[in-house]
């Protein structure tokens, strides 16, 4: 491990050799998801685009159920690290990697057995479900490989390897970018065509990460024998665990219950916010990818109870990254138009488009500061305060808000209704760090 980054590197220094990796993936993904969305968009077919949209929070569930044994499991390794205890965080890893194939293939079975009524809660309509139904079926066959890729891109990082990790998540981009002409356009399978196109990237990504642990890493470690874990240290992962994975699945709440908001104005609403959301994600992934780029830092320098030189990293993530997200948001805003004509020629779902990527943006500040608070919980261990605000954005704050919002100002308050979650959320980030880390760091 470079325990020079972790200890005595100038903060910037360290703070990027950690984050811009982790951008650097997340751009990537970022790639990836719009070119699903642009060879979908190049159909024509508006049902079509709805329906990959409303089985699109499928895929975020297993992103989230992925960050309950890779961000909970870094969390906790992190902080072991700091302390020098690096037999117990191989143990660790090795149950994480485990965990996360269990989970995978349960959940493709489960989901399986419950697709129709799934589809029916996500919104399919007799328009759209054939389209839903096809992405949701291939996607969910995936979920043991999309699950497991999650955790060693996660934990490489906690080694000082953030450089594999970017490396493994990129390979597994470029693969999907690269099938998803073939099986989208060439071979006309639509919505099963992306969906077929993502799992073959993630399986690609899964082989780097297997060949990286057994080969390069030493503290970190997949194999079985001799391997030992506690309740305990399964609770203590599981605690910052899942409310990292519930940010991922109220994420996909959210995505539903806009969806649902969305559909008594029509599914060309629909379709248009499916490339709004993936538009967005510009803003959001680069934001993620700077705000939990520095969670090894943060949870190792914890561990070492350094709260000198903590203190400095975390004056220097919410500076940087509120600036990030006033750059961000101002650039979305002024490219709004071309970015979503790059989608789609329909001049109906451009004009829909622009208004709301521009209405997305207005809360883009107070997310930074929900991103870097929940993140310093997480790396910090403090599972109530992380708990709270992944339930929050896109969770309860977000549903009561859209109920009232929809309800007060109809098609402009569905689309407002992010941006107010936003706001009152970071309010409560703030509140929930000047009463609990502040105290302690201080």
């Amino acid at each position: 491990m470079q325990n020079e980054l972790f200890e005595t590197a100038p903060v910037h220094k360290a703070y990027f050799k950690f984050a811009l990796p982790v951008v650097f993936s997340m751009v990537i993904s970022l790639v990836y998801n719009m070119v699903d969305t642009y060879f979908i968009a190049q159909t024509g077919n508006t049902d079509l685009i709805a329906g990959v949209s409303l089985g699109a929070p499928v895929f975020t569930l297993m992103i989230a159920l992925g960050d309950i044994f890779g961000l909970g499991g870094s969390s906790v390794i992190s902080r072991l690290f700091g302390q020098k205890k690096d037999d117990d965080g191989r143990r660790l890893s090795v149950f994480c990697f485990y965990a996360a194939l269990f989970c995978g293939i349960l959940v493709m079975a489960v989901l399986l057995l419950l697709r129709r009524p799934i589809l029916q809660l996500l919104g399919a309509d007799a328009d759209t479900f054939a389209y839903a139904s096809q992405y949701f079926t291939f996607i969910v066959l995936g979920a043991p490989f999309i699950i497991v890729s999650y955790t060693p891109s996660n934990l490489l990082r906690t080694e000082g390897f953030a450089t594999a990790s970017m490396t493994g998540t990129i390979l597994g981009a470029v693969l999907n970018i690269i099938l998803d002409p073939i099986f989208i356009s060439v071979l006309g399978l639509g919505a099963a065509g992306a969906a077929i196109a993502t799992v073959l990237g993630n399986i690609g990504a899964d082989l780097f990460f297997i060949w990286f642990l057994l080969a390069k890493s030493k503290r970190l470690s997949i194999h079985p024998k001799g391997f030992s874990i506690t309740l305990t240290e399964i609770g203590q992962m599981m605690a910052i665990g899942i409310p990292a994975s519930i940010t991922n699945l109220m994420q996909s709440i959210g995505i539903a219950l806009t969806n649902r908001f969305l559909l008594p104005y029509g599914n060309d609403r629909v379709a248009a916010m499916g490339i709004v959301m993936k538009v967005n994600l510009i803003a959001v992934l680069i934001l993620i990818g700077f705000a939990f780029g520095a969670q090894p830092l943060i949870g190792y320098n914890y561990g070492a109870k350094n709260k000198t030189r903590l203190k400095e990293i975390l004056r220097f993530c919410y500076g940087f990254e509120c600036c990030m997200a006033a750059l961000l948001a101002i650039t979305l805003s002024l490219a709004a138009p071309v970015l979503i004509r790059m989608f789609t020629p329909d001049a109906a779902l451009i004009d829909m488009g622009v208004f709301m990527l521009r209405m997305q943006q207005i809360g883009m500040i107070f997310i930074a500061v929900v991103l870097v608070t929940t993140c310093t919980f997480q790396s910090t261990g403090k599972a109530v305060g992380a708990f709270l605000l992944s339930f929050s954005r896109q969770g309860a704050i977000f549903a009561l808000v859209i109920l009232l919002a929809s309800r007060l100002f109809g098609y402009t308050g569905v689309l407002l209704a992010q941006s107010i979650s936003d706001m009152l959320t970071a309010i409560l980030a703030i509140g929930l760090f000047c009463h609990g880390l502040y105290r302690e760091i201080r």
